[in-house]
């Protein structure tokens, strides 16, 4: 399972898929994968605030029927590392392109489920438990559905511009948000508000099911070529998970959990998180808050794209570390900012999208280069899915419960917090990477 080919250099054999697949083909699987994730993931969390209070949670207060349905959302995340380790099982005895399928028919499967769900008031707690059953199965599924493309894009990535190539996976953020967001406009804007909570809110997720098997044949036609499965081959990306793997990535596995947790916690700050305050506080302000969210994705997109270049100038996690100060003071003013009405809502979404842009762009490899070669696959698939729990996977929900609890800066302090945290997260890091260099040094 970690043995690497044993080819020789010169054999015409091995060169040949770097003659066939080139990094724009591995781009445009990564950019097609986790738009569909992406896509996924914010039909969930707009229906979270829009939808699920008043059609699963109607038993509940507004309040509590959104902290709930976060809490629900939350699920997803949980289910992430056991959707990893059970699809690496599938992956290393059936193949890649197995544990793919398998992976992407299941989160296909819970998302058209979802939309087929009958209201509380139907069938009371039943709706409850399949709600969670399926957002769990959404969660596993994406654990499972990573395809290491992301890692091979970022090992093949020229010197000088690696910075650059690493803003592509994240590209699918961006853009999920627009799509669900545009989609959620329309229905809203066409539909009645009863049309709307009885059959419109289905369709975001018909729609998503369908992305996901265009996405599913688009990113196996790549996966499990012959050209592609010797670049695997050569970059020594095979899936590994055992006590080994956790003993000899541990320290690297926990600082990759927590630095990228100010970005991720800004992620839900500035996208679930107001949504929610703005349909308690403003309700006929919803439509627009999310054209709002429209064009804050955009200027995170030019975020993530600029954050490449400053990235192949600065370095990564210099790029990182000086965004957490910045979300440190961004922390302190939002608050105030959300309170000054709809051009305060706006600034608050513009300024948090610019940070997070820039942040994000280079948050999912800050620490993937310092995994030995033979663990990177998994190590890097077991950090993505241990970061997005921690800093992401119950954001909205305690932001949204301070706030409701003791006033909108205690959503600050735990914005805050994290920005701490990711700090101190750096300094492990680069602590743990000099232990390690001396270490290889005394081999020698």
């Amino acid at each position: 399972m970690d043995a690497t080919a044993d080819s020789a250099p010169n054999d015409p054999a091995k060169k040949a898929p770097e003659e066939h697949v080139r990094l724009s083909d591995i781009a445009i699987g990564v950019v097609i994968g986790r738009t569909s994730e992406f896509f996924d993931f914010f039909v969930f969390a707009i229906a979270s605030v829009l939808v699920f209070p008043r059609f699963i949670f109607s038993f509940a207060s507004p309040v509590n029927g959104i902290l709930f349905a976060f809490l629900v959302l939350a699920l997803g995340f949980v289910a992430r590392p056991v959707g990893s380790f059970v699809f690496t099982e599938i992956d290393r005895r059936w193949g890649r392109g197995t544990k793919l399928t398998t992976a992407l028919f299941l989160l296909g499967l819970s998302t058209v489920a979802i939309s087929f769900l009958p209201s509380y008031d139907d069938e009371g707690w039943l709706t409850v438990a399949s709600l969670c059953l399926f957002r769990m199965g959404q969660g596993a599924a994406l654990g499972g559905a990573w395809d290491g493309m992301s890692s091979l894009l970022a090992m093949k990535a020229p010197e000088g511009k690696k910075g650059r190539y690493a803003t592509i996976p994240q590209i699918g953020a961006p853009l999920g948000l627009i799509l669900a967001s545009g989609l959620f406009i329309f229905l809203r804007t066409s539909l009645s508000e009863g049309e709307f909570l009885s059959f419109g809110w289905r369709y975001p997720f018909f729609v998503a099911f369908a992305i996901n098997v265009v996405a599913l044949f688009a990113r196996l036609r790549l996966a499990v070529s012959e050209e592609f499965d010797t670049l695997y081959a050569e970059a020594e990306l095979r899936p590994r998970i055992n006590p080994r793997l956790l003993r000899e990535e541990a320290t690297n596995i926990i600082a990759g959990a927590f630095i990228p947790l100010a970005t991720l916690a800004l992620f839900h700050m500035v996208t679930v998180f107001p949504l929610a305050w703005i349909y308690l506080n403003a309700p006929e302000n919803i439509t627009g808050f999310l054209l709002i969210e429209i064009v804050g994705a955009l200027i995170g997109l030019g975020g993530i794209i600029a954050s490449g270049f400053i990235a192949d100038r600065t370095g990564r996690r210099t790029l990182l570390r000086n965004c957490a100060i910045g979300i440190a003071v961004y922390a302190v003013i939002s608050p105030l900012l959300l309170s000054l009405g709809f051009s305060g809502e706006a600034l608050y979404v513009f300024i948090g999208f610019a940070l997070l842009g820039l942040s994000f762009g280079q948050s999912s490899g800050a620490v993937a280069s310092g995994f030995q070669m033979k663990n990177r696959y998994t190590a890097s698939n077991l950090t993505a899915d241990l970061s997005w729990m921690f800093g992401a996977g119950f954001a909205p929900f305690v932001a949204l419960y301070l706030t409701e609890t003791f006033g909108l800066w205690s959503a600050g302090a735990y914005l805050l917090s994290g920005a701490l945290g990711t700090l101190a997260a750096l300094t492990l890091f680069r602590r743990t990477q000099a232990m390690r260099r001396q270490q290889d040094n005394s081999w020698r």
